[in-house]
């Protein structure tokens, strides 16, 4: 099982590169794929195309609003993990877990300890887990899945982009977060962006593995709220992603 967490800043794309490594996988027959969507903003469902019926976060809240909130014979810990198993959306080659915001005050050790022993045993019946975190990797952070295989940062064409994804890759060091390898994707970036940020890119240190272009038909479908699962292999974006991807999951032919 390969497990990939995309972290980056808000506003770079790195929901859509996280729907197409779904996409990917699942056109390459690496099936089944969990795709959990840990940023607060909870995009990767509509990335998808597929409805997010309940959040864990929503989950946890009702399983610990009260004793009532609880069926007769079930404890605490049996009606969490029904919960988000109810929050566990089906796709075609893919479910999602969406992880949600929090919607109350009060600690939740207890609650959050379930969370992470049973998305733990959930993420082994699956091949690959594709992650779309916050930039503050805090699902990361707290092992809501296994080790991260692989921690994709993504920025956008421009040198606060790339600054940002060296802010997130430093919390990530000082977090010593169990990765195994960290990559730089620059999204949305051409040939002549590339070259004037590359003394900006050398100095983040880490290996450019792929710079995605710029896909009007990307950007359309993506006003219009469509999958991006039904776009063709021939846009310019998923064909670079693919190619990305190629590497990532080793896949390659």
């Amino acid at each position: 099982m390969t497990t990939i967490a995309v972290a980056g800043k808000g506003g770079t794309g790195k929901t859509t590169l996280a729907a197409l490594a779904v996409q990917y996988l699942v056109r390459r027959g690496e099936t089944p794929v969990l795709a959990v969507d840990a940023d607060p903003n909870s995009n990767l469902g509509q990335t998808l195309g597929i409805g997010v019926p309940i959040t864990v976060g929503s989950a946890r809240e009702q399983g610990f609003a009260g004793e009532r909130a609880i069926p007769g014979g079930m404890t605490k810990d049996q009606f969490v993990e029904y919960k988000i198993q109810e929050a566990l959306a089906e796709g075609e080659g893919f479910d999602l877990l969406t992880m949600g915001r929090p919607e109350g005050a009060g600690c939740y050790c207890f609650a959050n300890n379930i969370i992470r022993r049973y998305m733990d045993a959930l993420a082994g019946d699956y091949r690959h887990v594709v992650m779309d975190n916050e930039a503050g990797l805090e699902h990361i952070s707290r092992r809501t899945t296994r080790k991260t295989d692989v921690l994709m940062l993504v920025a956008d064409a421009g040198v606060r982009g790339i600054q940002a994804a060296r802010r997130v890759l430093d919390l990530a060091v000082e977090m010593k977060l169990e990765v195994g390898r960290t990559v730089f994707v620059l999204n949305r970036a051409s040939e002549a962006a590339v070259a004037a940020l590359m003394p900006e890119i050398e100095r983040l240190e880490l290996p450019l593995v792929a710079t995605v272009p710029e896909d009007p038909g990307l950007f359309e479908a993506e006003v219009a709220g469509k999958s991006l699962l039904e776009i063709a292999g021939e846009s310019p974006a998923v064909a670079a992603a693919a190619a990305l991807f190629d590497g990532v999951f080793g896949l390659q032919g």
